[in-house]
């Protein structure tokens, strides 16, 4: 739909251009036919019909030029931090001030035919040194008046990257439903590409979970504590890292159910909130000694072990109870262990 949209925006743009110059080269048609010699209906109507062809090519040409300009200069603003625009303009209008009080007296001191390219030329090379300046500096120059790029943001809202295991996972629309989670959501052109490739994948599981994880980005859409935001960004091969640099680029903190994909990113200096990790620290608590019972399901890794499961899911390992699956029974806790996949508790077996 997107996609349709723009497409159709183009080709409107395209076709005002090709009015605009198939009057302009009438015009001039019509003007050469009149003064060129004797006036005659033929004679200027076959000028006028020469330069509304020549305007009409000359228009698609320039129209779809343009049209191609001002949709790159879309995508390249849609990218960019508004922080990252604000400091580009206004070096640009300092470059542009500078330009000013330089070439001020070269208007005044030399002839118009020499001063004005010169004083183009500064305007442009400054203006644009300014502009680019400003930009890649920006953290040093926000830092010099006290801000921070994301801070001088409308609204100052918190920036979160989502990715697509979290959206699959579903538990951020309780999150963000309960305002635990708040702010703008960023949600990658290739995380939805993802997804929808994962919803349409032929194996039945692979689809369910796709079409979950869209079901949950349209949930966060609907949510009116939350801003969701598409990010789009073309000739994305490798996802995750494409996440991680709109992270780290945006100030954002990356929300996500991947392990491994949050060790990159702590990698890199990026702030992570592990969906898996704040489930495991809101578990109820055990100690060593508690009393529990449980269910025992299947063997465990190691010679006369048991694995059952708590109701929130916590993963308990019986010693000597290998001889018991499928039995309830009642276990002592000896030892906790904290993974970076959740808790793991191990028990013997209650005397």
């Amino acid at each position: 739909m997107r996609e349709r949209k723009q497409k159709t925006g183009s080709s409107r743009m395209v076709e005002v251009v090709r009015l605009i110059f198939i009057a302009l080269f009438g015009t001039a048609g019509f003007m050469v036919a009149t003064r060129s010699g004797p006036s005659t209906v033929s004679r200027t109507s076959l000028g006028v019909f020469l330069g509304a062809a020549c305007g009409y090519v000359a228009g698609g040409v320039f129209g779809r030029l343009t049209a191609r300009t001002v949709s790159g200069v879309e995508k390249e603003l849609r990218r960019t931090p508004a922080a990252e625009i604000a400091m580009g303009v206004a070096g640009l209008m300092v470059g542009l001030a500078i330009s000013f009080f330089i070439t001020l007296p070269l208007l005044l001191l030399l002839k118009p035919l020499a001063a004005w390219p010169v004083t183009v030329f500064i305007y442009l090379v400054l203006g644009w040194l300014g502009y680019r300046v400003a930009r890649t500096r920006q953290e040093d120059l926000y830092a010099m008046l006290g801000l921070k790029p994301r801070a001088a943001g409308p609204g100052r809202v918190e920036l979160n990257v989502i990715d697509t295991s979290v959206l699959i996972d579903g538990r951020i629309v309780e999150l963000a439903s309960t305002g635990f989670v708040t702010g703008t959501f960023l949600v990658h052109g290739g995380v939805l590409e993802e997804l929808q490739r994962i919803a349409d994948s032929s194996d039945a599981n692979r689809r369910g979970r796709g079409r979950r994880g869209l079901d949950n980005l349209a949930r966060l859409q609907k949510d009116s504590r939350v801003d969701v935001v598409l990010v789009e960004e073309e000739g994305v091969t490798d996802v995750d890292a494409a996440l991680v640099k709109l992270a780290r680029e945006r100030g954002a903190v990356l929300v996500t159910a991947d392990m491994n994909l949050g060790k990159v990113a702590g990698a890199v200096s990026v702030p992570v909130r592990s969906i898996n990790a704040l489930a495991s620290a809101l578990r109820q608590p055990v100690a060593p000694g508690e009393l529990l019972t449980l269910k025992l399901v299947k063997e465990g890794r190691e010679h006369g072990q048991a694995v059952g499961y708590l109701e929130d899911g916590t993963m308990v390992v019986v010693e000597g109870a290998a001889g018991m699956l499928g039995d309830d029974i009642q276990v002592r806790v000896t030892n906790m262990l904290q993974t970076p996949s959740g808790r793991m508790v191990f028990a013997s077996l209650a005397t």
